[in-house]
């Protein structure tokens, strides 16, 4: 399989990595330790997981296949979202416990939405705390995991020990997501895309992102993956596994692939704003707002309405972006707002859209 470099850490990561979030069946871990031993005989060597996913299972699934698999043949990754130092060091001897290694190849410091959410890690020791762990050899390298606008993750990585970046990225918000990514690319970071199936929308619309797939790949999964994995700046696309045969079939859509021209990642990228016309690319030139309403958070769950038919927008503004919708309701419509968006949005009647689906839902 195609392998990218992580930054300048000296992995050499596929271009397909195992996410540890989705499991089907947590309490069989042999069974879904199987599922991990499979994708790692079809050649993926980045697997990641966190204390929490899949009931709080999911470290000692990927434990029971790793001790059955050659320690120098794979990389793990995962994460603490701890602010207190004790704590978080606490998540890291914990789960290099569960997962049977003596260290872990790539810790992420978990969950950071905002700069206020990062301020409060190092406050409470926990950013010194990893940087110890790295000096003892817990921990190699040192990671953020964050849904912050590309101008916010600038602010931290200018000044941090952060090698890495796992960030959500896909066909669906990659408008939102672009400057993130390349201004990562620039300061040679490791960057792991997650969710590059849009968690399971692409492949479950597969009419509306046929564009994906195109004369280029076998399937609309395939387009996306591939999609993902031509960006020059993602080192990973990391895909939720369920079976053994969703990672054959991410390993497939790979399998002797070539990169897309840059033509063809312009091609995409064009289609996608002209089927979605007016998504909010996300800039932040709204900003600030008088009432403190989070406006990109917003205006990111308006275009997931769109995509989603507005499925599932109570959790996406709690668990992505990490604010209730009492913070929407603080609006005044002031409109200052739309005096300021490039786009030339209507933005009060975006955010009545989402908070009217909240309250639906």
């Amino acid at each position: 399989m195609l392998t990218k470099p992580y930054g300048t850490t000296g992995i050499d990561a596929t271009v397909i990595g195992f996410g540890g979030m989705r499991f089907p069946q947590p309490k069989d871990t042999e069974a879904m330790a199987a599922i991990v031993r499979h994708a790692f005989d079809r050649g993926i060597n980045y697997f990641d997981t966190a204390p929490a996913y899949c009931e709080g299972l999911s470290e000692d699934i990927f434990g029971a296949a790793f001790r059955t698999m050659p320690r120098d043949k794979y990389y793990v990754a995962t994460k603490s979202n701890k602010a207190d130092a004790s704590e978080l060091r606490r998540d890291v001897e914990t789960s290099l416990e569960r997962m049977g290694v003596d260290s872990l190849d790539v810790l992420h410091i978990w969950w950071v939405l905002s700069l206020d959410s990062y301020r409060e890690r190092v406050a409470g020791g926990a950013v010194a705390e990893a940087i110890k762990l790295k000096e003892e050899g817990l921990v190699k390298h040192l990671a953020i995991s964050s849904h912050m606008r590309g101008d916010e993750l600038a602010v931290v990585l200018d000044d941090s020990p952060f090698e890495g970046v796992l960030l959500g990225y896909n066909a669906t918000n990659f408008p939102t997501r672009q400057a993130a990514v390349d201004f990562c690319g620039d300061k040679k970071l490791g960057v792991v895309a997650m969710n590059p199936l849009a968690g399971g929308v692409i492949p479950q619309n597969p009419e509306t992102f046929s564009f994906l797939k195109g004369d280029h790949s076998p399937s609309v999964v395939a387009g996306a993956l591939r999609f993902i994995v031509s960006q020059p700046a993602v080192t990973t696309a990391l895909v939720g596994f369920s079976s053994t045969e969703h990672v054959d079939q991410a390993v497939d859509a790979v399998a002797d692939f070539t990169p897309y021209s840059r033509a063809r990642m312009d091609e995409i990228g064009a289609h996608i704003l002209d089927s979605f016309d007016g998504l909010c690319t996300g800039c932040g030139y709204c900003l600030p707002c008088p009432q403190d309403v989070p406006i990109p958070a917003f205006m990111d769950l308006y275009n997931h309405s769109i995509l989603t038919g507005g499925e599932g927008a109570t959790g996406r503004m709690k668990w992505h972006w990490g604010t209730e919708a009492s913070a929407g309701k603080a609006c005044n419509d002031c409109g200052l707002c739309e005096t300021k968006c490039t786009q030339h949005l209507p933005i009060r009647e975006r955010l009545q859209v989402v908070l009217d689906a909240v309250e639906e839902e």
